[in-house]
């Protein structure tokens, strides 16, 4: 075997399963030499446990991985990185204060008589850097640079270990448009240079863009390994979503949403400062759970905390029943908008709190208005009984919430504004990363809420989720409102293919 068909990674039958839970099962994945190959799958399919398990930082119960033909032990990423493998990850490990070159050689830095030759270090990646055209400069300071250059920092400290696999794990979640660009630029010249890239990403559009291959995973499973010109996105869809789900509750749903209802909350024409999304209006009315769909990136974060405040809007309105706001937390959360982030841990609540105390955060306005000070006996009043309301574990008001699930922790981020008189809450990715049980009492937590009157807006990108618990459905793509899901049935390839910019099988036949 030679030239293009070379195989330089293979890993086969790979078994991982956690506490019993089986995540991989017999899965095989292999890269060619200077190919790009592609890894797509719902959340949760397995994809970024096959990279851990490649890269050293799970073990394998079963299966090998060959190197070069030659079986090989991979414990850590020390011995990815003697293989010639290097890992782009989202969490950039680059250090801001220091420069492009101190970051790309950073503990493997040129000495010259025991101290650090600078100068040669310059000149080593500038030499990179040109073979690549990479948009960079050696001594620039990466504070000064965007994530989409911090990236390519990351690529460069891979390529400067003379890496022969770069591992690209969704690269343009956080990039703009341009940045992007540039990306792929540098990934076909890797390309022509003979070095592979494993690129996963939920990007329909740019797995088609890029790739030779395609190894789609379902539940832990090889789907389908797709060849260039089988990459058709009707086709990956299907696969990803498999078609017995469809059927089956929970991915195919008629969607009511009661338009009688007094609007709780319209929003005309928000436009971002940095254009992540534009011209976006819509309504939402009392006891409506509007679900706001799309990919990672799409903008729908940015839309909704420019609604709460959190960030400001360039232009456009927000209006509360009737009423124009001023966004602001302060505004919102007097006016009765309650906020649960996507980052729970960072933005939710403070793990070294107590419950009673997470819970009092948002609530000393009202606590306060039963006396003058604030006593420890109304705070815990208001703990118990948001502990009893949605059976937060273990029911004792005085445990840090750092250490309890995340379920309940994601409880005890509900339970605080749900002792508030809400009119309009507001949920970003609410059951990411919890388990399936916790799942269903924070839907019933939420159905109940509509059934109060509170209005919701609920932003997932679990599919499952977003149809089950939706009334009514808008799905946004770069920054646009791209799709109205309302009063009719919706299915997840529906929503993923609105997501992805594919034209529904309805539409195409209108």
């Amino acid at each position: 075997m030679s030239g293009m068909n070379e195989i330089i990674l293979e890993a086969k039958g790979i078994y991982k399963s956690f506490s019993g839970v089986p995540v991989l099962q017999d899965v095989h994945f292999d890269v060619r030499k200077g190919e790009v190959h592609a890894l797509m799958g719902e959340n949760g399919a397995g994809k970024s446990t096959l990279i851990k398990i490649i890269t050293g930082v799970y073990s394998k119960d079963a299966g090998t991985i060959e190197w070069e033909g030659k079986p090989v032990e991979i414990n850590n990423y020390q011995d990815c990185q003697k293989l010639g493998v290097a890992c782009i990850y989202q969490e950039l490990s680059v250090i801001p204060p220091l420069t492009v070159a101190q970051n790309v050689f950073l503990g493997r830095e040129p000495r010259t008589f025991g101290l650090i030759d600078y100068a040669k270090m310059n000149r080593m990646t500038q030499e990179l850097i040109d073979r690549y055209q990479f948009p960079l400069h050696p001594a620039t300071l990466v504070e000064n640079l965007g994530m989409g250059q911090r990236q390519l920092i990351e690529i460069l400290k891979g390529l400067s270990q003379n890496s022969k696999l770069l591992i690209m794990d969704e690269p343009t979640a956080s990039l703009s448009g341009k940045e992007a660009e540039t990306l792929f630029h540098i990934i076909e010249t890797l390309r022509s240079e003979g070095v592979s890239v494993i690129y996963i990403s939920h990007r329909l559009e740019e797995v088609y863009r890029l790739s030779d291959r395609l190894t789609i995973l379902r539940d832990g499973q090889n789907a389908a390994v797709l060849n260039r010109e089988e990459i058709v996105p009707k086709k990956v869809i299907a696969t990803m979503i498999g078609k017995i789900v469809d059927e089956s509750a929970g991915s195919k749903k008629m969607l009511h949403s009661d338009d009688t209802a007094p609007v709780r909350l319209e929003v005309k024409d928000l436009t971002d400062p940095a254009d992540r999304y534009r011209h976006i209006s819509f309504q939402v009315h009392r006891g409506e759970i509007l679900g706001l769909g799309g990919l990672i990136g799409a903008g729908r974060t940015e839309v909704v905390r420019a609604i709460y405040g959190v960030d400001k809007a360039k232009s456009g309105e927000v209006i509360l029943d009737g009423q124009k706001m001023n966004p602001s937390p302060k505004t919102s959360i007097a006016a009765g908008i309650g906020f649960v982030p996507e980052d729970r841990r960072s933005q939710g609540f403070i793990p070294l709190l107590s419950t009673t105390r997470n819970i009092a955060l948002t609530n000393y306005d009202i606590i306060r208005k039963k006396g003058a000070a604030v006593s420890y006996a109304d705070e815990l009043a208001m703990s118990k009984k948001a502990i009893k309301d949605i059976d937060i574990r273990p029911a004792d008001p005085d445990k840090e919430v750092g250490v309890m699930s995340g379920g309940n922790q994601q409880k005890v981020v509900l339970g605080k504004w749900l002792m508030r008189d809400l009119k309009l809450l507001i949920v970003d990715e609410p059951t990411a990363g919890i388990d399936v049980g916790a799942k269903n009492e924070i839907y019933e937590i939420l159905e109940n809420l509509a059934k109060q009157g509170v209005a919701i807006i609920l932003v997932s990108s679990d599919l499952q989720e977003l149809i089950r618990v939706s009334h009514r459905i808008l799905v946004m793509r770069k920054g646009d409102v791209v799709k109205e899901f309302k009063n009719e049935i919706v299915t997840q390839s529906r929503v993923l293919s609105a997501g992805q910019g594919i034209l529904d099988e309805e539409e195409a036949q209108a």
